[in-house]
């Protein structure tokens, strides 16, 4: 049975740096349970009376005593060895903690004057917080020194190592509440260390908060026998240092102790790299908060234990204002903390508060790491003419899009080479995708061990793959918000598996723009490829295209979505997201042969557009308006799209034939509902206001329905796209059994477009023998139909 390793012999602190830390740590407990319940007489001035108690009880006291003693000592050892660090908070209602620490240090003040740093200041803190027109009770982005969303639990552990990936100089500690580490994300998270590398990133200090209880409930790894606890965490590769105990002054002791040693190891271990040479994985260190849950508030509250239990979690003493005995355990319990001897006449800190807080940037609040905008460059993207493919004729030359992106991502990488601030991450798809060529410029990181048959792992890789989306985009978020650049690669099918954080991250960007003194940071980038019209090898678990539906239910000026048909337009798709800030870009595109449609050119005022008519490809002349319009958006859609537009002016060359094409979907609609929305005139200019309009989508066809349900069109707007009608089969029947076939799309002309249906029956009909010979000829030769498998445009 193994024993927790104890932390070497106490560091030296005098009996004065004890008190002061003490004061203020107590002085952080004070405006933690202050902005909980004071709405007035913030300093006690007076006797506490009901009208001093807010009218409505929000926030979280259970995890803030433990903050505020991790955060206090933060400030200790960051001042004392001049530290570039910042924390990424973690339990989910920290708030009132991280907000009470940034008034302190004073960061909350320079970033909120009216906020101020006195008496009047301290009485707007507390009656803001959870009040209306006030600020959120967890981490929000409006804290200073924030980089993480507090509201969602499971995220806090890979965002800090993102924020640590090619920051050599940062120390990120992370607290981990023991109900967030119960989440699968996190659980995964703990293997982010195999992916530091030492000499080129920073490091990350996970500190796990056991106070024993979620709301209801006792936490998991609170209630592990010591030893296995200790074995799990030495088995994450970490060496875990522990602090615990209940009295203060004890508790002191042994957290200045562990922060000296951690920071020492970690010091030692990147010397060793750095200067030394040392490629062998190291275990990081750890710290293993044990304190009681609500730790110095009530003890009991009507007779049942509250501190040290989950009653302690939110608000442990309500119904204060018309409960005498609770509005008494109240004041006594402010005035346990002893404020008069924290604050000063005007409400000010005393000096023995601040005696261990940084000074400027090295505040915990006003580190620039957390407000990633300040420090983020453009990235040097070289012209598109050396990737574009070359284009004579639309149709009749094929491209792997994503492999000719990726050989722009291999110069982006190779331009980042030094200053190291773009990351391509994905769950091992990168070669996959086709993404390969970036391997040319930087290898996939990898600290865990080697054997001679592993492929383009490096120690100093900036690829980063591992098999968990969560992990990926906790790392991408954590590595943008510091202020960096990075894509994300992903099956279609399984990015559904981070749409909870793909929400918090929307809502995060949507909050930071109406916030000043928040600096635009670089758009979150997705591309989804293997996509669920060429996933008929895997078949219908890998087949699903609804992401692009959660994302355009968000926040439509923080949103935008992009279907690029060949690999030219992927191109000027690409240089666009990546040039962007402050967005999250869905970019939907293709790994396999592609025909090319657009020369360079014609791929950027086209993509400028967001929409646009394909003369080449319909009747339409613009002598008059068209009888039928064909549209699409996607790959797949637009090649079947393309076919029935030659199969119409083979068969029914009378017919005034337009093809639109659509890349940003978001122009679909109105204007008023979203920035890349079309009014009404440019909507019905493109896509006529009357005539029949059969759209070919990639994803589910209700979201066209919804996009453009009050344009003047709409009662004639028909949509093929995706019906979860999916197995494992050829490419061409996915679109046959989804009914998006270039010969469904035909009969859809012939069926709506008004005195069609007599006069070409006949052709009508023979679509649908083509159809009923596919299905025999897949099931007879196992391939498509020659006259699909060899199609070009104009053949």
């Amino acid at each position: 049975m193994s024993v927790p390793t104890p932390p070497p012999a106490p560091a030296a602190l005098s009996g004065q740096e004890i008190q002061e830390l003490d004061a203020h740590w107590r002085a952080a407990n004070y405006l933690a349970v202050g902005q909980i319940y004071l709405m007035a007489n913030p300093l006690l001035r007076e006797p506490l009376r009901p009208e001093h108690i807010k009218p409505r009880l929000l926030g979280h006291w259970g995890t803030s005593p433990g903050l505020n003693l991790l955060h206090t000592h933060l400030n200790r050892i960051v001042k004392q060895r001049d530290l570039d660090a910042i924390c990424v908070w973690g339990p989910g209602h920290g708030g009132p903690a991280v907000l009470a620490n940034s008034w302190l240090e004073g960061s909350y003040s320079e970033t909120y004057p009216d906020v101020s740093r006195d008496a009047e200041g301290m009485a707007k803190l507390f009656r803001q917080f959870s009040f209306p027109g006030g600020v959120p009770s967890h981490v929000a982005p409006e804290t200073p020194g924030s980089i993480h969303e507090g509201g969602e639990l499971g995220y806090a552990l890979s965002h800090a190592y993102g924020a640590a990936l090619d920051n050599p100089g940062l120390l990120v500690a992370c607290v981990i509440g023991d109900g967030e580490a119960e989440t699968g994300p996190l659980a995964a998270s703990w293997h982010g260390n195999k992916f530091l590398d030492p000499v080129h990133d920073g490091a990350v200090l996970p500190v796990l908060h056991l106070n024993g209880y979620k709301i209801a409930n006792p936490t998991v790894l609170a209630r592990l026998p010591e030893d296995e606890l200790d074995a799990l965490l030495r088995g994450y590769g970490h060496e875990p240092l522990y602090v615990s105990g209940q009295d203060p002054l004890a508790v002191h002791q042994a957290m200045a102790t562990a922060l000296d040693t951690a920071v020492e190891r970690i010091a030692a271990i990147q010397q060793a790299a750095r200067e030394d040479g040392a490629t062998g994985r190291p275990a990081w260190p750890m710290i293993v908060l044990r304190t009681p849950k609500g730790w110095t508030g009530p003890a009991q509250v009507d007779g049942v234990p509250v501190e040290g239990t989950w009653r302690a979690h939110q608000v442990p003493l309500d119904r204060v204002r018309d409960n005498p005995t609770h509005l008494a355990q109240l004041e006594a319990w402010l005035r346990s903390y002893r404020p008069e001897e924290l604050f000063d006449t005007t409400g000010r800190p005393v000096p023995g508060v601040l005696a261990c807080v940084p000074d400027g940037t090295r505040r915990l609040g006003a580190n620039p790491h957390t407000n990633g905008g300040l420090l983020l460059r453009g990235l040097p993207l070289a012209p598109l003419e050396r990737h574009a493919v070359p284009v004579d004729k639309p149709g009749a030359t094929l491209h792997e899009p994503t492999r000719i992106l990726g050989d722009l991502l291999e110069q982006v990488m190779a331009a980042t080479a030094e200053r190291r601030d773009f990351r391509l991450v994905g769950p091992d798809e990168t070669a996959s995708n086709r993404l390969q060529a970036v391997y040319a410029a930087a290898g996939k990181a990898w600290q865990a061990g080697t054997v001679p048959t592993d492929e383009h792992l490096a120690h100093d890789g900036r690829v980063m793959e591992i098999l968990s989306e969560h992990t990926c985009q906790g790392w991408l978020e954590g590595y943008l918000l510091t202020g960096r650049h990075g894509l994300f690669s992903c099956h279609e099918a399984f990015v559904h598996i981070v749409d909870s954080m793909v929400n918090q991250h929307i809502k995060w960007l949507r909050t930071t723009r109406q916030i000043p003194w928040r600096a635009p940071i670089a758009s979150l980038n997705y591309l989804l490829t293997s996509h669920a019209w060429r996933q008929d090898h895997n078949g219908f678990s890998h087949q699903d295209p609804g992401f692009v539906d959660h994302v355009l239910n968000k926040s439509p000026e923080a949103v935008r979505v992009y279907f690029p048909p060949d690999a030219n337009t992927l191109l000027v798709t690409a240089d666009h997201v990546l040039r962007s800030r402050d967005y999250v870009n869905v970019v939907v595109a293709g790994k396999q042969p592609c025909f090319d449609w657009l020369t360079l050119d014609e791929a950027r005022v086209h993509c400028a557009r967001g929409a646009g008519v394909w003369e080449w490809a319909g009747t339409d002349d613009g002598t008059r308006e068209p009888d039928v319009v064909l549209a699409c958006a996607g790959d797949v859609p637009t090649q079947e799209v393309i076919a029935a537009a030659g199969l119409l002016r083979r068969h029914l060359p009378d017919l005034a034939l337009r093809v639109v094409n659509v890349v940003d979907l978001a122009r679909l609609m109105p204007a008023e509902e979203h920035p890349h929305g079309m009014p009404d005139t440019e909507f019905d200019a493109l896509f006529t206001r009357d005539r029949p309009v059969v759209f070919a989508y990639h994803g589910y066809p209700w979201l066209i329905h919804r996009l453009a349900y009050r344009r003047a069109v709409h009662p004639q707007l028909h949509v093929r796209g995706y019906k979860e009608s999916g197995t494992t089969t050829t490419p061409f029947d996915m679109v046959v059994r989804n009914d998006l076939d270039r010969y469904r799309l035909v009969m859809d002309v012939i069926d709506r477009t008004p005195g069609l249906a007599v006069r070409a029956a006949a052709v009508r009909q023979r679509m649908a023998d083509q159809r009923a010979r596919h299905h025999d000829w897949i099931r007879e030769h196992g391939t498509d139909l020659p006259e699909v498998a060899d199609w070009t445009w104009g053949s």
